[in-house]
């Protein structure tokens, strides 16, 4: 699952790069996921709906819906 977690991740970078941001994999255990987000998303006020609405739903829609994605600094 990790694989397809990572593929899919890097498949939606660049979605974020397109706006000045990018997204960084700190772990997968299981099925949660930690990210950081990095450039013009590290500070925007929407990184929330970055990674729960769009992310994290994408992740739960494609690959498992009880994958659970969370922002670390």
């Amino acid at each position: 699952m990790e694989e397809k977690i990572r593929a899919k991740l890097e498949e939606l970078r660049v979605h974020l790069q397109a706006d000045g941001g990018d997204l960084e994999v700190v772990k997968i255990e299981g099925k949660r996921v930690d990210l950081r987000l990095r450039g013009a998303c590290g500070c925007c006020p929407h990184a929330t709906m970055t990674i729960k609405d769009g992310l994290q739903r994408i992740l739960r829609e494609e690959i498992d819906p009880q994958i659970l994605v969370e922002r670390v600094e």
